[in-house]
């Protein structure tokens, strides 16, 4: 049961067609009547066959799944022996295993390398796993077994594992509603049941609202471009032409040049483009995703999430969903969240004030009289670095070849714990872009596999993420994880490797710090393993990992110019170390902006009136003093975080970890060694490799030797008078 918990956060935070097609149609037709999810996978490290499934396999493994699953609580409840950990809570670990690795494969490529086929299959999904699960979360002899331990758990002689395990079962079947009377149950059902199919919707409307947007643009448009970002815009255009089935759409790509919401397509031409009615245009085709009163509005959808949750709550016996979330995360009530974003806001809105004046400025020199809009920020932000710090994003980018960015990051998880990593270029993955590795420790001995699809394309969800195909578990022997991170990077074009921006490079410390806590986790049940701990720890682990990618140590070890090899120089490292605090104020603006936002959402009461979920959302960002020149990171109506994730009233995560990570790695740099051997044992040990097994604050304390304080965010961002 706890490892069908697990799936089903892992499942929401988850969240080239061509290849897709024609490898499925090779599949079917070279395939066996066995379905792979049926027989055990004697690949190596047991990694999925991926190219012998396709997707006719999924729906019969998802049946057969569920009726195993099923017959698995069947056994435990009618089990005439006493109650035991062991007959009860340690079974409920080992069911569902074909359904554990069926949903694996699935909703990882669902997000990934999704097809019409998937997409289908989501929408059908939704409410059927969803029924499932309240089966067994609300089945009363399932739930009677459980008390029963939990009351009489100080005779069990138990682990301190195994107590914290027998305690998150039992809260978990309490906050699912085992407590309720039998109409209530099937209320509870009947929300889980539509919020899923809801939360499905939504994704797959902010997909197809990014994809179906583009800018189609002649070379006479192309003005203040530089030739990486027209080279992929071109690229671009050509990749549509060749997707194209008929001579007038190919005709609608040939010699063009194509942007789109993507941020890896939007932000270069943002930055650089001088054409300001153009930049309006692709800025707008982003913030509008989901508010376009056609078939892919979000904007309902928002709404009616947000009074489900709000419903499920009140029946629960909570205020409100933030009240109901909040009681298992660090910070335990809206009250403490909001107290910790204000403080923050303050004097990051402060800041951003003062970076409006200093791009206001730049316009009336530059003779223009026009008043700062939101699609000019990065044009014009990007001047005033330049102005101010003499640094140019397009100096940085020659050396941040991706391979070189993930020599940086394997570098600097080797200088901590002694990992190395090994390309494996004879297994076959999900599709050509994603590579694998395996994982050892110092000691040679295997740790795991790391997949890392780096690329964007069109069938993948935006954004950057860490999940798993298998999950570490040491229950009946030493079972390692099959960990992937997904990025959005550009992909390489023509003799062109693929370049990052530094902000890309942070990207790819940070999931690789998320792949880090699935990699090394040591714990023996799977559903404490990893990453299963509260949302505002979570990311810890992979926000600390952020702080080595601008040592300057780690950047001259990696950072070589793609061409010339030259090794970054110290002025360029010195130049981007002291522009860190640039932009700060629109950077925390906007981030706190949407958390705000967040919070708002899962504050209402079940039966407030909410007729239009953009007035309620102009509304709240009117309340906090939000400028004009900025928008909040995501926009109600593609917050996929809140309305298609894992972090309904949890986005402040990000920053509540950034107080952990500035704090955690500040221990670093006082002691003189920004890889302190010491201090990487205890992170290791104390963090990484504990799972949910102790509580968050306790691991932290073991850490660093105190509880976190603030001042080193604020120092680290700049907000700090």
């Amino acid at each position: 049961m706890n490892r069908l918990i697990r799936l089903t956060s892992v499942i929401a935070i988850i969240i080239g067609l061509s290849f897709i097609m024609d490898s499925n149609e090779k599949n079917i037709t070279n395939s066996s009547n066995t379905n792979p999810f049926f027989t055990d996978w004697n690949t190596p490290f047991e990694i999925p066959p991926f190219l012998q499934i396709n997707d006719d396999h999924y729906m019969p493994a998802f049946e057969k799944g569920m009726e195993e699953n099923l017959n698995e609580i069947e056994k435990i409840i009618n089990n005439s022996e006493i109650p035991t950990f062991s007959n009860t809570i340690e079974e409920l670990e080992r069911s569902g295993k074909l359904l554990s690795k069926v949903q694996r494969v699935f909703y990882n490529l669902s997000s990934s390398n999704t097809n019409p086929k998937i997409q289908e299959l989501q929408l059908e999904l939704s409410p059927i796993l969803s029924t499932h699960y309240d089966k067994i979360i609300l089945n009363q002899k399932l739930f009677t077994r459980i008390d029963y331990l939990w009351k009489d758990r100080e005779n069990l002689e138990l682990t301190t594992e195994q107590l914290k395990l027998l305690e998150d079962t039992h809260k978990q079947f309490v906050r699912s509603g085992a407590l309720l009377n039998d109409d209530e149950k099937l209320k509870i059902s009947e929300i889980n049941s539509k919020i899923s199919e809801l939360t499905t919707t939504f994704g797959q409307n902010l997909l197809s609202e990014t994809n179906d947007f583009e800018l189609i643009l002649n070379k006479g448009d192309l003005d203040g471009l530089s030739e990486d970002v027209i080279l992929a815009a071109f690229e671009s255009a050509k990749q549509k032409m060749d997707l194209a089935e008929t001579k007038k759409e190919k005709k609608k790509y040939k010699n063009k040049y194509v942007f789109t919401p993507h941020r890896t397509s939007m932000y270069p031409f943002l930055t650089e483009s001088t054409r300001r009615d153009l930049r309006e245009i692709l800025y707008n085709s982003y913030i509008m995703r989901g508010d376009n009163n056609n078939e892919n509005d979000n904007k309902d959808i928002t709404v009616q999430i947000a009074k489900l949750r709000a419903e499920k709550a009140n029946l629960m016996g909570y205020e409100t969903h933030a009240h109901f979330v909040l009681e298992e995360r660090m910070l335990k009530s809206p009250e403490e969240v909001y107290d910790l974003l204000i403080q923050l806001w303050n004097p990051a809105l402060k800041r951003a004030k003062l970076e409006v004046k200093d791009m206001q400025k730049v316009i009336y020199e530059e003779g223009h009289d026009f008043k700062l809009a939101a699609w000019d920020w990065w044009h014009y932000s990007e001047k005033v670095r330049k102005e101010k710090y003499d640094l140019d994003e397009s100096a940085i980018k020659p050396y941040l070849s991706l391979d070189n960015a993930l020599n940086g990051v394997f570098t600097t998880v080797n200088k901590l714990w002694g990992i190395t990593f090994t390309e494996i270029l004879d297994i076959d993955s999900y599709h050509p872009d994603a590579r694998i590795w395996e994982v050892k420790d110092e000691d040679g001995s295997h740790l795991g596999i790391f997949i890392g699809d780096y690329y964007t394309r069109s069938n993948k969800r935006g954004g950057a993420w860490m999940s798993s195909f298998k999950s570490q578990s040491n229950l009946d022997g030493r079972e390692r994880p099959i960990v992937v991170n997904v990025c959005n990077f550009p992909a390489p074009v023509g003799d062109k490797p693929s370049l990052l921006s530094f902000e890309n490079l942070t990207t790819l410390f940070h999931e690789f710090g998320h792949a880090m806590h699935g990699i090394l986790t040591d714990v023996t049940y799977e559903s404490m393993s990893g990453t299963s701990g509260p949302r505002d720890f979570t990311e810890f682990p992979a926000q600390i990992l952020e702080h080595w990618a601008s040592e300057p140590q780690i950047l001259r070890s990696f950072a070589t110019h793609y061409e010339t090899g030259e090794t970054i120089p110290d002025e360029l490292i010195r130049k981007i170390l002291k522009a860190s605090k640039f932009n700060q104020g629109f950077t925390n603006t906007e981030y706190l902006a949407a958390s705000l936002l967040d919070m708002d959402w899962h504050t209402i009461s079940a039966n407030e009136n909410i007729k239009n979920g953009n007035e309620f959302e102009e509304n709240a960002l009117e309340k906090y003093g939000l400028i004009e020149e900025i928008a909040p990171r995501y926009r109600s109506t593609y917050f996929a975080h809140i309305f298609s994730g894992g972090y309904s009233s949890g986005y402040y995560s990000y920053v509540h970890s950034a107080v952990l990570d500035s704090d955690g790695f500040e221990a670093f740099k006082e002691s003189g060694d920004v890889f302190n051997l010491e201090l990487a044992s205890k992170l290791r040990e104390h963090v990484y490799e504990k799972g949910s097994t102790e509580e968050a604050m306790d691991l932290y304390v073991k850490f660093r030797g105190r509880k976190p304080i603030i001042e080193p965010l604020l120092k680290v961002r700049g907000l700090k008078e």
